[in-house]
């Protein structure tokens, strides 16, 4: 295992999620903060602690504070990019890489990860960029040994700071005179054995221009060097994980009381998801209501997860309040528009780098009780038609039909499958394992509430949710696709609570029909 490559693979794919701005600029300056990152970690230890315990940690923490040091560090790795891009998108990747650095060492304890960071060292040093010795040096770090702490002999830092130069050769001084020269000892004076190392001192100036012109000369192939049209393929690798990975999501509701009602988790991180158990059960009291599900199709963590707890206190005790977080964007629902605006103010402090907005539900406990009636008659009597299907004689149509009875009820900006109709799917997939040739199209649309084209996005990440699912229990791609509508062809009046609930939904079209 190679902890570059890993960070490469989730860190980058869950920082860029929907980030498609910049994406090749971005996943550079990701892959070559990576090894900088982690070797500032090697020389100072104690920084681990210092940046688990801020919850927005940034370059700063990294750099000493130095801002003329994160300034150069930006401009050797931003590319075509504007440095502002590039400094938010490192600043919060430095969270899930530690954490990602915990679940690896299999502790978050500051010795667990400094010597999981030495057993990674000839891997991250071989991913080190080449001028990053000189960056090093300007901080003052020493990075060529593995002890745990730092020491203060000069070899260690010479090494850091100063590669080999293997060209210069030494001068074959042996070669000048092979013929000893008689020394008169009595032209030597006191003053000339004392001149003796000034006169060898003016050597030194000129080697370390040498070196700064050396190391200068590296500086500008590295920054004027770029890549081949064609692009790597680490990098085309990891933009179509970033394009396809799901944010990872955290749903919470409350009941007129304000306990809670409700929880639903996804993520690809089952340490996040116990973090997050721990965190509801810490604040509400309890987790009977919660559904946390592990899943490689989601990124593993959620932009200032450290900041859970202060998040649950704020809606704790407000009655029928529902909160969705994903990815870096987190929404707030009350039936009072104004408390949903208050409470969102409040929370921009302490998630900053969230997009947070407020929005209303009319007539919020009615509307609940009747989705959710709606939803349980529907499940159940595709269930039913399901289940009333003999396998040696199904037909794809009614397979189709019997699916389309259920209600799959997306919780708001999600494409997380609820449990209830996964029991469905399981049973639907059984039967078009048994029709090789038959072929389905599995249509999602939205309401018209919010942007045409996120609407549209969201509509085909669900179609392709589920048909991710039923080719995970067995149905051959080949016979599914997922296509996304949007808010076009409305089945009901969008003007109200109902229609907009029922225009929410997914559709299965058969495209080829055959029997066993």
């Amino acid at each position: 295992m190679n902890i570059i490559e890993l960070l490469k693979e989730r860190v980058t794919t869950k920082v860029l999620q929907g980030d498609l701005q910049f994406q090749d600029e971005k996943i550079g300056a990701l892959s070559a903060f990576y090894p900088i990152l982690l070797s500032v970690l090697k020389s100072k230890p104690e920084l681990i602690n210092t940046l688990q315990q801020n919850l927005n940690p940034r370059l700063g923490d990294i750099f000493s504070h130095q801002p003329e040091t994160v300034a150069h560090f930006l401009g050797l790795v931003a590319g075509n990019a504007p440095t502002q891009e590039i400094e938010t998108t490192l600043n919060h990747s430095i969270a899930p890489t530690l954490s990602l650095l915990a679940d690896q060492a299999g502790s978050d304890g500051k010795h667990e990860i400094f010597d999981f960071i030495k057993a990674q060292w000839n891997n991250i040093q071989d991913a080190l960029p080449a001028w990053a010795t000189g960056l090093f040096a300007t901080l003052g770090l020493s990075v060529g040994g593995l002890g745990f702490a730092a020491t203060t002999q000069a070899a260690p830092v010479a090494e850091a700071v100063i590669p080999p130069v293997e060209p210069v050769a030494p001068i074959p001084v042996q070669s000048v005179s092979p013929t000893p020269v008689p020394l008169d000892t009595s032209t030597i004076t006191t003053n000339s054995i004392q001149d003796e190392p000034k006169k060898s001192n003016w050597l030194l100036p000129i080697i370390a221009l040498l070196v700064i012109a050396g190391l200068a000369a590296l500086l500008f192939k590295q920054c004027s060097s770029k890549p081949p049209a064609g692009g790597d393929p680490v990098s085309s690798g990891a933009s179509q994980a970033v394009a396809d990975l799901q944010a990872a999501e955290l749903q919470i509701s409350t009941d007129a009381e304000g306990k809670l009602a409700s929880c639903q988790a996804q993520s690809s991180s089952q340490s996040l998801l116990d973090s997050l158990k721990t965190s509801i059960a810490s604040v509400f009291g309890q987790t009977d209501h919660c559904q946390l599900t592990a899943s490689s199709a989601y990124a593993a963590d959620l932009p200032d997860q450290n900041a859970v707890d202060q998040v649950l206190a704020k809606i704790k005790g407000i009655p029928n309040i529902s909160l969705a977080w994903i990815g870096d964007q987190l929404t707030i629902q009350t039936a009072d528009l104004a408390q949903a605006q208050k409470l969102a103010d409040e929370l921009k402090a302490v998630v900053p780098n969230l997009h947070i907005s407020a929005q209303q539900t009319a007539d919020a406990n009615a509307a609940a009780t009747s989705s959710a009636a709606n939803v349980d008659t529907s499940n159940s009597q595709a269930d039913q038609a399901l289940s009333s299907i003999q396998a040696d004689k199904a037909n794809v149509n009614d397979i189709a039909a019997a699916l389309n009875l259920q209600v799959i009820n997306f919780a708001t900006g999600s494409s997380g499958i609820p449990e209830a109709n996964k029991a469905i799917l399981d049973k639907g997939a059984n039967l078009l394992k048994q029709l090789p040739d038959a072929k389905l199209v599995v249509k999602g649309y939205t309401d018209n509430v919010g942007n045409a084209d996120s609407n549209k996005k969201l509509s085909e990440k669900r179609a392709k949710s589920v048909v991710a699912y039923l080719v995970e229990k067995g149905v051959h791609t080949s016979q599914l696709t997922a296509e996304g509508h949007g808010q076009d062809n409305p089945i009901a009046d969008n003007s109200t609570k109902e229609g907009q609930f029922k225009n929410r939904r997914i559709e299965f079209e058969v495209l080829v029909a055959t029997t066993p």
